[in-house]
């Protein structure tokens, strides 16, 4: 008779379960909202004529202006050749480095891998102006050195190319691919290289016969990630491409929307059409991650002993650095240098410092203005973010809610959305949902574009660290009478707080640097950094465009500094 009693005791609270699944509801059909209604709507006002305001008219004369516009083939074709070009060279390159830095005996392993962490967040105009001022094919210091010492007689580089806005898209790219890589890498059971080598194969043959095919599900991933993440390049093509006339699909849908009238439907039907090849390239690589053949860690005899290089330790070190430093140092010092100049890029004329650029960017409201928006969004899109992150992996990891792979589906969708494109489809619903216009034109309206925006890796990296707590603890939790909100809110919450911290510091970072997810949707009142610092560089004021760079770039490597001792904290407790 006393177990029906125990029982009785244990779960008095059973009648809550209803109120935990309408919470659950309720959060997916949040992040339905905030992911799918702009995307319907871009594709709704694809077919839609008329101008925001204007009684609604329907046709096709959008998708027929998308592509007829002349230059709109060019740009595809621009856009998917710089793509695939990048990631083929940044897959090759990377790839060995990541494989040096994780399998191999070469010294500050922990030093090189941060310095290619640091690269990734680094803003990327920023760094294109730093080698503007190495690879100007007028003023650039490399073309001047070179054409100065007789060894070319015209400069040799031209950063405004094909090939320039690829140099300048290769930091960003190998650092990913090293990111991603190394710790893949890094969890290859080392019984597999032992056995190539016990048969008399070299380091190299290893690497190429046992390593790559083992590793090769991870590398086709990443490299499809690397394609998404591509397709949205904005404004190294903008301010490299388009004074040569080469044009992307970015730059072709920001100058439809900037015209004067606005040509919405084309740019719409534009963006609709690249939706619909990134969520193929989505669906591969989800097909490819369901898989999981690429699970090289397991129970029995794992080892991690490192390849031992011998006499090329060194020289593969030194490579390492030397690309590493490359793609943080080389382009940052020119772009500091730049901000002391008085006429940006001309060396050669008399007394060419200054410390007026500095006096003038202090004093200037506009600027302050801009940094406090920057500080405000980037530090309300952090703290909104890992609440709302961090309730969707709860979900998605902990409950048995019926919904909870479609949460999973939708929190990961915004990943496979270029910015530009994000931009347009929220401008669409900012325009047209009555709730946003209130607030439509303030930096309200940029947190909640970036918190989207960062959906996907605040989930995700929260999840991860959800799949490594045990439910004893919930348990207790529950066999005390805790609802899933209760038992997240007092036990998975604090366990989650180093985790969460470092997400909001990357939603920070993302907020500070991030040009193309809101180039259409700041205003006057509500510009960013970023975005001062855009219009300063596409209006040709080098100098001014080159402090509001460093600030940007103060701002994010300091918080990155930050995000990486917390990540740190976070391995370390794991």
């Amino acid at each position: 008779m006393s177990r029906p009693e125990t029982v009785e005791k244990t779960f008095p609270l059973t009648v809550g379960f209803n109120w935990n699944l309408l919470l659950m509801t309720l959060l997916l059909l949040l992040v339905a909202f905030l992911v799918l209604t702009p995307l319907g709507l871009m594709v709704f006002n694809s077919f839609q004529l008329a101008r925001p305001g204007e009684p609604i008219v329907y046709g096709l004369e959008g998708w027929r202006k998308a592509f007829t516009s002349p230059g709109i083939l060019d740009a595809m074709a621009n856009t998917f050749s710089l793509a695939i070009t990048r990631q083929a060279i940044a897959l090759f390159v990377g790839g060995f480095l990541a494989w040096l830095i994780a399998r191999t005996d070469i010294p500050m392993k922990g030093t090189l891998e941060f310095l290619f962490w640091l690269s990734f967040f680094l803003p990327a105009l920023p760094e294109t102006m730093g080698w503007i001022l190495l690879l100007d094919p007028k003023y650039g210091l490399l073309n001047l050195g070179l054409v100065n010492l007789g060894l070319f007689k015209e400069p040799p580089f031209n950063i405004y190319s094909f090939w320039g806005i690829i140099w300048v898209h290769l930091g960003g790219s190998i650092s990913i691919k090293v990111m991603l890589l190394t710790p893949a890498f890094r969890n290859l059971d080392a019984a597999l290289e032992e056995a190539s080598r016990i048969v008399g194969s070299s380091a190299l043959g290893t690497l190429l016969r046992i390593v790559i095919p083992v590793m090769m599900p991870a590398i086709l991933v990443t490299t499809i990630l690397g394609l998404i993440r591509s397709l949205e390049a904005f404004e190294i093509e903008l301010l490299l491409g388009v004074p040569i006339g080469l044009h992307v699909y970015s730059t072709k849908i920001h100058e439809l929307v900037t015209w004067e009238p606005p040509q919405f439907p084309p740019a719409m039907a534009l963006s609709a059409v690249f939706l619909l090849v990134l969520l193929l390239l989505v669906a591969l690589q989800r097909l490819y991650i369901g898989k999981k053949i690429y699970t090289t860690v397991t129970g029995r005899g794992f080892s991690v002993r490192p390849t031992h290089l011998g006499r090329w330790r060194y020289p593969a070190f030194f490579l390492v650095l030397f690309v590493a430093l490359g793609i943080t140092l080389i382009p940052i010092t020119l772009l500091v240098m730049g901000t002391f100049m008085k006429l940006f890029g001309f060396f050669n004329i008399p007394d060419p410092w200054t410390l007026d650029n500095w006096r003038q960017a202090l004093s200037d409201p506009v600027l302050l203005r801009s940094l406090w928006n920057t500080i405000a969004i980037g530090m309300g899109a952090g703290v909104v973010g890992v609440f709302f992150y961090s309730l969707i992996a709860y979900v998605i990891v902990k409950s048995r809610f019926a919904g909870r792979a479609a949460l999973d589906f939708l929190s990961w969708l915004p990943w496979s959305i270029p910015g530009i494109l994000l931009g347009v489809a929220l401008l669409w619903t900012f325009l047209q949902t009555k709730i946003f216009l209130p607030i439509y034109g303030t930096i309200y309206i940029l947190m909640i574009a970036m918190v989207i925006k960062s959906m996907p890796f605040g989930a995700q990296l929260i999840k991860s660290v959800l799949l490594q707590l045990g439910n004893d603890l919930e348990e207790a939790s529950r066999i005390c009478g805790g609802g899933w909100f209760y038992t997240y809110r007092r036990v998975i919450f604090p366990l989650l707080l180093p985790a969460l911290i470092t997400v909001a510091l990357v939603g920070f970072i993302s907020a500070a640097r991030d040009i193309s997810t809101v180039v259409l949707l700041g205003t006057g009142k509500s510009r960013t950094l970023s975005l001062m610092m855009l219009d300063f560089a596409a209006g040709a004021e080098f100098e001014k465009a080159t402090v509001v760079a460093v600030m940007i770039v103060a701002l994010v490597v300091v918080t990155a500094l930050i995000a990486r001792a917390v990540g740190g904290q976070i391995s370390i407790r794991g």
